[in-house]
């Protein structure tokens, strides 16, 4: 943004092929609006869960429509009356005709928020918000992820990965590693399974015994190739740091906020269903942790080569001998921009308003591009 006052043109980008295309849905047409409401001229690109885009009508709102009506091609379509296209081919056309523009893959999930959007426009040269290609990818790995935290002595839970090809060829021996993982690493055999490269705890079990570990790796594995297990810990605390990089490159942590989640642990419904947990950005906490989780978020930050923003989670043990102690959870390399985020509330605690963010979003993209960062 030039010191003239000019404004960028804007394309933002969101849907995607992932289970998460709905909460892209509504960060990317967020952010679009706050622009928008800001004077930026701002094109939006959707992705389908078909694999297919098309750039929405300008100065489109999506205003209280739900999120889903956009993330199928037939729905989309008739509410839009868009031209959907394949998506490479569709992104090749527009980065050629839009050089100069500020793009923002507000994408989330697998093959979205670590995928070829992201290749295509580092490709292209042009200014964008968010993480290079490589430092997508490893943060949507949650296992290279915390290998990465564990080289850099920040504590992490233990952690083993069951891949879909074990578990298909001897699902039995597999159970019986689990087994002893769960007797040597958890309190009485709980254990929280996941996918290895999914968010908005998508695919997350809690399970207890054997019949429970299986079923937790089967739905961690109908999200991926590979399935994470870990100790489960009984209502820790979960408390989440905001990232945000300025124009000059300087790096300043926000937080942390805390989640209170409405059920057993913090999953989708908890997440994103309003009133089903609270949160807050300003937690009871003691300057030493907070001063902790800041330094060991940036320091990650900068080890994976984060860029623009991100936003660190935590879970801290709430009881027990180990009460207090804290484990880096997971990154998330383009957080939620949803009504009930953190990340955008962590900021607009510290004056910083959704539109002023998404402002500063732009500016530090074009600088990054101004330097070749």
């Amino acid at each position: 943004m030039s010191d003239d006052g000019s404004l960028p043109n804007v394309v933002t980008i969101f849907g995607g092929v992932s289970a998460e295309a709905e909460i892209s849905v509504v960060s990317g047409s967020a952010i679009a609006a706050s622009l928008m409401e800001r004077g930026l001229s701002v094109a939006q690109l959707l992705i389908t869960r078909e694999g297919v885009a098309a750039l929405l009508p300008e100065g489109h709102l999506r205003g209280a429509r739900p999120p889903h009506e956009y993330t199928s091609e037939r729905d989309a379509a008739s509410l839009t009356d868009a031209d959907f296209r394949p998506l490479r081919e569709l992104l090749a056309e527009v980065l050629r005709d839009r050089p100069n523009a500020v793009y923002i893959p507000a994408l989330h999930g697998p093959g979205d928020e670590s995928g070829p959007v992201q290749e295509a426009l580092a490709a292209a040269g042009v200014a964008y918000v968010g993480a290079a290609p490589a430092a997508a990818r490893l943060g949507m790995d949650k296992d290279a992820f915390k290998r990465l935290a564990r080289s850099l002595n920040i504590p992490t839970l233990p952690h083993m990965v069951v891949t879909a090809r074990d578990w298909t060829q001897d699902r039995g021996a597999t159970l019986d590693e689990i087994a002893a993982f769960a007797a040597r690493e958890s309190d009485g055999g709980a254990l929280i399974g996941k996918p290895t490269a999914h968010g908005s705890s998508i695919g997350m079990r809690i399970a207890r015994d054997r019949e429970e570990w299986a079923a937790a790796v089967d739905l961690a594995l109908d999200y991926g190739e590979h399935a994470l297990l870990e100790p489960y810990l009984e209502h820790p605390r979960e408390l989440e740091i905001a990232l945000l990089e300025a124009p000059d490159g300087s790096v300043s942590a926000y937080g942390p906020g805390e989640v209170f989640p409405g059920r057993e642990f913090y999953d989708y419904d908890a997440k994103y269903v309003s009133g089903v947990s609270t949160t807050t950005v300003s937690p009871q906490l003691s300057e030493a942790l907070r001063s902790e989780l800041q330094q060991a978020a940036t320091t990650l930050f900068r080890a994976f080569g984060g860029r623009g923003l991100a936003r660190m989670d935590y879970l801290v043990r709430a009881s027990g001998p180990e009460s207090g102690a804290w484990y880096i959870s997971e990154v998330n390399t383009f957080p939620g921009f949803t009504p009930i985020s953190l990340f955008p509330a962590l900021l607009a605690a510290h004056g910083m308003s959704f539109a002023d963010l998404s402002l500063h979003l732009v500016r530090t993209a074009i600088a990054q591009r101004a330097d070749g960062r």
